[in-house]
């Protein structure tokens, strides 16, 4: 982890308590005193499952489709299509769009939710694909 990174710690809502995940999350706390006020971001992980429902899903267009390209440029295009891009201003003043990341660190699960929904959606509408749910 370089000096930049911040160490990232789970907690579990239990009630209205937030109780440490694994004993390297409670050993972020063992210099908090009893009552201290603390510091917390409250964001839900990733959810790993979905992110991978997400390429099964791009590379099961793409067979079946037998699209030309492969699921990163399937996954470039989809966010191209559905705004979730990066603004460049070029030299010559023109502004272009780039597709932007979904990594972990840059979207936040309910955003990755919301970018899948759209995915889904453009996906159905452009090749006719409906995403069938495991029983």
């Amino acid at each position: 982890m370089s000096k930049k990174d911040k160490p990232v710690y789970g907690f579990i809502r239990k009630g209205s308590a937030l109780v440490p995940a694994m004993d390297y999350d409670l050993a972020a706390l063992e210099n908090i005193t009893q009552g201290e006020l603390v510091k917390v971001e409250i964001k839900q992980f990733r959810n790993v499952g979905r992110h991978r429902a997400y390429w099964a899903m791009l590379q099961e267009v793409i067979d079946a489709c037998g699209l030309d390209y492969n699921t990163e440029k399937l996954h470039d295009l989809i966010k191209l299509q559905n705004g979730v891009v990066d603004l460049l201003n070029l030299p010559s003043s023109m502004i272009v769009a780039i597709p932007a990341s979904i990594s972990f660190d840059k979207m936040s699960e309910a955003d990755f939710q919301t970018f899948f929904r759209k995915a889904e959606t453009w996906l159905a509408k452009t090749y006719g694909y409906s995403r069938q749910e495991a029983a």
